[in-house]
């Protein structure tokens, strides 16, 4: 029997010392790779930096629980004092992905002797996901591997959170985590010396319009009970101290729950816009990215999810409100129910208590044998196992 704690902890200070950058995460799909072959577990590979494994159970159903590990790293110099601290000058697991990968791999372990021993009843999939802090990770793998072919029904992601305590794990139904959708503006004036600025375009002061008509946004023209963010992150517009500005630039993110609210804002930007450009004589440029869906979790699935936190010994906290930040694991919802779920590891007495994101983000491993624990009781949970 699989040790799970000594085997998540190894792959976990492995991983962590070599934190790669979304789709460049060769390294650390090497190890991915190595670990299952060494098990003899066969997987796909629809993209150089993403791994695949399919479990076929033994009832001959079609339908497949699916279970997904982000992998990649954030471009953050790490601050921490652990042996095994990042030895990529410049990057870290900030976000504690190389924890979700542990848990994955650890759960591939296990779920490869149940089904050598014949105990798989329902067909798993587990997913080993790169570039969800960039680029979409998530979609494009999507659009690369036929999920439909394996009948995927279900798919159940966890994310660390240190905001949250040990033991404890935290979802809701409904929207849990907010879109996420980056934009910039490229604003075109016309030069002139600041003595005969009437003959020039001021890229500046159509900056300063637009900026500030984007943070009436919110207040004017959304329902005032959903939560929505217009930021600006990026400013800046001009050239030299006495000419009037050529170049303005605004770049920001949008963070919303209701699709309609990010189509209202886009119409609004547009508008914005072409009105500042009406009274400024300026050309401006409106770029939205993609970006990321919200994240929803299934009514559905909120029952499996339940049972099996009793199941792992997890305090299930039912979060009020959804959180603001963004996850592509958002993307699975177009192919699969979902659910997504943080598993608490903040413990203020070992010291556990600084944020995602962070350069002294850390954890007890420990709470990763009980990541594990949560997605055994998923498939005890749903049958999967005889």
């Amino acid at each position: 029997m699989t040790d799970l704690l000594e085997t998540a902890t190894k792959h976990r200070q492995f991983l962590h010392q070599i934190p790669e950058l979304s789709f460049k995460e060769f390294k650390t799909t090497n190890y991915i790779r190595q670990q299952l072959s060494y098990l003899d577990i066969p997987y796909f590979e629809p993209l150089d930096t993403a791994t695949v494994v399919y479990f076929k159970g033994n009832s001959g159903e079609k339908e497949t629980i699916g279970f997904r590990a982000d992998i990649d790293a954030l471009p953050i110099k790490e601050e921490t004092d652990l042996p095994y601290r990042s030895s990529h000058e410049g990057a870290m697991h900030a976000c504690g992905h190389d924890g979700h990968a542990s848990i994955l791999l650890t759960f591939a372990e296990w779920l490869k002797e149940q089904h050598d021993a014949g105990h798989l009843h329902k067909n798993v999939m587990l997913i080993f996901q790169p570039s969800e802090e960039s680029n979409a990770g998530a979609d494009a793998l999507i659009q690369a591997f036929p999920f439909e072919e394996y009948h995927v029904s279900q798919i159940y992601g966890l994310h660390l959170g240190p905001d949250i305590p040990e033991g404890t794990l935290a979802t809701k139904p409904g929207f849990l985590m907010a879109s996420a959708t980056e934009y910039r503006i490229r604003v075109k004036g016309l030069s002139a010396h600041v003595a005969q600025k009437d003959q020039g375009s001021s890229a500046l002061g159509a900056v300063t319009q637009i900026a500030t008509q984007l943070s009436q946004v919110q207040h004017y023209f959304l329902n005032g009970l959903h939560q929505n963010i217009l930021h600006i992150g990026k400013l800046y517009a001009g050239e030299a101290i006495n000419t009037v500005a050529t170049e303005g630039y605004i770049e920001g993110t949008i963070r919303t729950y209701d699709p309609e609210d990010l189509e209202r804002i886009k119409v609004k930007m547009e508008e914005i816009i072409s009105a500042t450009d009406s009274l400024y004589k300026t050309e401006s440029k409106l770029t939205v990215a993609k970006g990321y869906p919200s994240v929803y979790n299934d009514d559905e699935l909120m029952i499996t999810v339940t049972e099996s936190s009793r199941r792992a010994d997890l305090s299930l906290e039912l979060l009020k409100e959804p959180y603001l930040f963004g996850e592509d694991f958002s993307f699975y919802s177009s192919i699969a129910k979902t659910n997504f779920a943080f598993l608490g590891v903040r413990n203020e007495e070992k010291g556990f208590i600084h944020g995602l994101h962070t350069a002294l983000f850390n954890f007890d491993e420990a709470m990763l044998e009980k990541g594990v624990y949560y997605y055994q009781s998923i498939l005890h949970t749903l049958g999967a196992l005889t």
